[in-house]
């Protein structure tokens, strides 16, 4: 088996960090920005804020973050996550109000998407582990015995005492298609209140803006080239208060016997989504909803992933395909996003 799994995703994270902001070299004013950035979330989480902050607010940022981390990951003993899914078949487990909410918008999320996305992938994310540190193409007889497993429908709330149950033995919540966005927007909601009304918040390619620049002038965001790992760019988009989150099949995959097997499963298969699609970015004002359509749409496809955004307020989405052709949502046709397209050998379907 041959992985360039450690490689591409150092790359990667490189790549989605240089993307954050793309200032304009005519801005009206010097700003100088302050940036920190740690290991979370299994990817490198940065926060740079652009007005005079105080220490205590990249402080109580990251430790928002780390809270969050603690309780929704898979990979921390006795997070919520990890008791839900030891208790799967059992008990209903009281977990802590984030937690609840994250579930409970993953579920909406996938009765949404009618299960494109969905939380309950567990079994056939750890079975894969692309990303993880033994990755493998699971057989076929056991990929037939985890799809039984999943199954959004099979996850029972109870609102009065904040309890998640798993209805079957075996079955893996995985809340990391949508526990980023919420960080974001839980560190947004810290940072405002210390008083930082300029900044970007940017969890391994989830990229959120407060505000406006000090200038008054929109943000530059990039959507990076999913052909390219040294952070070039297909499209700048101009972002004032709003979220660009991206979902493709080159963040994270496994390349065995010349076969690429990339992290986004169906979960009606238990393979990898097959897609023309290389990339899907969601745009809107909530980093929350934005983490999980990504995921949604990439599953879906072209034609249900957008007519399922259309339906949505204040939400966008842009999709590229394997031969540089660029897809927009209705809104970004009728000229609600400014965009600029960056790499001459891509080109916009109208």
């Amino acid at each position: 088996m041959h992985t360039k799994q450690n490689t591409h995703r150092i790359a990667i994270l490189l790549g989605l960090l240089s993307l954050v902001v793309l200032l304009s070299s005519c801005a009206k004013k010097q700003v100088e920005p302050e940036s920190q950035s740690f290991l979370m979330l299994g990817t490198v989480c940065k926060i740079t804020i652009y007005d005079q902050p105080s220490p205590e607010a990249f402080t109580a940022g990251f430790a928002r973050l780390k809270e969050i981390e603690d309780r929704m990951s898979l990979h921390v003993q006795d997070s919520d996550v990890e008791k839900i899914n030891a208790s799967a078949g059992k008990r209903a487990v009281v977990v802590t109000t984030d937690t609840f909410d994250v579930v409970r918008k993953a579920l909406e999320i996938a009765t949404l998407s009618r299960g494109a996305f969905d939380p309950t992938v567990g079994p056939l994310v750890q079975a894969w582990d692309i990303g993880g540190d033994n990755p493998r193409k699971p057989p076929q007889e056991e990929i037939d015995s985890l799809l039984p497993l999943i199954g959004y429908d099979r996850v029972a709330l109870n609102e009065q005492d904040h309890s998640v149950f798993l209805k079957d033995e075996h079955m893996v919540l995985d809340l990391g298609g949508i526990a980023k966005g919420y960080a974001a927007d839980e560190v947004a909601k810290v940072l405002q209140g210390y008083g930082v009304e300029h900044a970007i918040i940017n969890l391994g390619g989830n990229v959120l803006t407060m505000g406006n620049k000090p200038d008054g002038s929109a943000w530059k965001i990039g959507i990076q080239d999913p052909d390219s790992l040294r952070g070039n760019y297909v499209m700048i988009l101009s972002l004032v208060d709003q979220t660009l989150v991206t979902s493709g099949p080159y963040e994270r995959f496994l390349e065995l016997d010349g076969q690429v097997y990339h992290h986004i499963l169906d979960t009606k298969t238990g393979y990898p989504v097959k897609s023309e699609f290389t990339s899907v970015s969601i745009i809107t004002r909530n980093s929350f909803l934005a983490d999980a359509l990504s995921t949604s749409l990439y599953a879906l496809g072209y034609e249900d992933g957008m007519a399922l955004i259309n339906t949505l307020d204040d939400v966008e989405a842009i999709f590229m395909t394997k031969d540089k052709h660029i897809f927009l949502s209705d809104g970004i046709k009728k000229g609600k996003l400014v965009y600029q397209v960056t790499d001459p050998t891509y080109s916009v379907v109208l």
